[in-house]
């Protein structure tokens, strides 16, 4: 029986001490909730918004050019690039990409990066091949038919020879025969001789037709080799290599989608991918209008990655711009901030997702409490209310987003309530000599 009481006492002083700490825990709770201490150290007033790295400077990774690979300037208006051959310009026509490495390949200089689809230019390069034997059989022809025609005219005016020299003998015969018998012979010699300078003229205008035909089918030859050997040239510059070492981007299109395998490239952009200079990022963000006119270049701005959590990054503004930009589904216009993430952060890749807190000013060894603590009448006149149930007037400066700088009214270390307390008519007025100062202020 006695055993029993002994233990039932026991059970009870147990039960009053667990209930005495759970109401010290909850009273000191209670107390972390409730109050809060006026601080003084550094004090910012930024603006954080969300943003995107990009690489301020990057090498394009392009396709083939026709104009570059052919060396023709036509200059302005002069027909858009192409080959020239026979049949006369060859056109650029779009580039299919067959494959490309997955974004975001590390690649080294001469690494492979995209094969583009041949086909079209294969077709190309076989039909002037074709035209390019007939081309050579063409001038060996007309070379041999030259030959042949030059060489019988040439006989012609050899054997024409012959005959005036024939009608000279019978002209210096006939000198004691009659008169008609020597106009007759003279005749005769005039007219082999003029039989003779008419070949001998012929001969020289077939003759320098001849060398121009031939000289022209030899400039058709010439165009032909230098378009079967640009076509071979461009062709084998379908094989993209890395221009430099990088990290491969791939180009994104006016509508907002990235080239792929699939995709088309045309004359005017051969961009295939890009190649970013990850030595020198860019964090683009968007400030609210209300916010824009705190944003000057210059300013510092703390920059954390989502990818590399507890990484703080310094940065400076580079540049605001003067035009807002209308999102969608948002009422507020936003201004596009461009931040230069300084120095050099070998982990940093484009597309991450940035915070970038923007250091609009900043303040040293000052008083600040939070803004939650601050109360106003219908007079305005800022106070807290202590925990020493007193209602402290105080004089407020700047604030962000969480707390407010205290000018005057408290010390460091002071408690006050985070939320009004109870039976505030019971706290006593102070400070009332600083109201002079807050409507000094206003």
């Amino acid at each position: 029986m006695k055993r029993t009481f002994i233990i039932s006492g026991i059970v009870i002083v147990v039960a009053f001490i667990a209930l005495f700490l759970f109401n010290k825990l909850t009273s000191k709770r209670d107390n972390v909730s409730t109050y809060t201490e006026a601080k003084k150290g550094n004090f910012e007033i930024t603006v954080t918004n969300a943003g995107e790295l990009y690489a301020e400077r990057s090498i394009d990774i392009k396709g083939p050019s026709i104009e570059e690979t052919s060396g023709q300037d036509h200059g302005p208006g002069g027909g858009g690039q192409g080959f020239q051959s026979r049949g006369g310009h060859m056109r650029a026509a779009d580039l299919k990409i067959q494959d490309l490495v997955p974004e975001g390949t590390m690649v080294k200089e001469g690494d492979y990066i995209a094969q583009l689809d041949r086909t079209s230019y294969d077709n190309t390069l076989k039909d002037a091949i074709e035209e390019l034997t007939t081309l050579q059989a063409d001038l060996e022809m007309r070379i041999l038919d030259t030959a042949v025609t030059l060489t019988n005219l040439r006989d012609e005016i050899r054997n024409q020879v012959f005959v005036v020299e024939e009608a000279l003998i019978t002209l210096e015969q006939s000198k004691y025969e009659p008169p008609a018998t020597i106009r007759q012979a003279e005749i005769s010699l005039n007219k082999a001789q003029r039989a003779l300078e008419q070949l001998r003229k012929s001969y020289s205008l077939r003759r320098a037709q001849a060398l121009r035909d031939i000289t022209r089918q030899k400039q058709l030859l010439a165009d032909g080799t230098t378009l079967v050997n640009n076509l071979q040239e461009f062709l084998a510059k379908f094989t993209i290599k890395a221009p430099s070492p990088g990290i491969v981007i791939y180009k994104e299109e006016w509508s907002g989608a990235k080239r792929k395998t699939g995709s088309t490239v045309n004359a005017f952009d051969l961009v295939i991918a890009t190649l970013p200079d990850l030595t020198s990022m860019i964090s683009k963000t968007y400030v609210s209008e209300i916010d824009v006119n705190k944003v000057k270049n210059g300013q510092k701005v703390s920059i954390s990655i989502d990818a590399l959590p507890g990484k703080a990054i310094a940065g400076t503004v580079m540049s605001v711009a003067n035009i807002g930009e209308q999102f969608e589904n948002s009422d507020a216009k936003m201004f596009e901030v461009l931040i230069k993430v300084n120095g050099s952060e070998t982990d940093l890749r484009p597309s991450m997702t940035t915070w970038n807190k923007i250091i609009i000013n900043s303040f040293n060894d000052v008083v600040f409490i939070p803004l939650e603590c601050v109360q106003a009448g219908t007079d305005s006149i800022p106070f807290v209310y202590k925990r020493n149930k007193t209602k402290q007037i105080v004089v407020l400066g700047p604030f962000n987003d969480k707390n407010v700088i205290v000018e005057q009214g408290l010390e460091p270390g002071t408690s006050i309530y985070v939320v009004p307390p109870a039976e505030t008519s019971k706290f006593k007025l102070v400070g009332e000599n600083l109201i002079a100062s807050i409507k000094e202020t206003k």
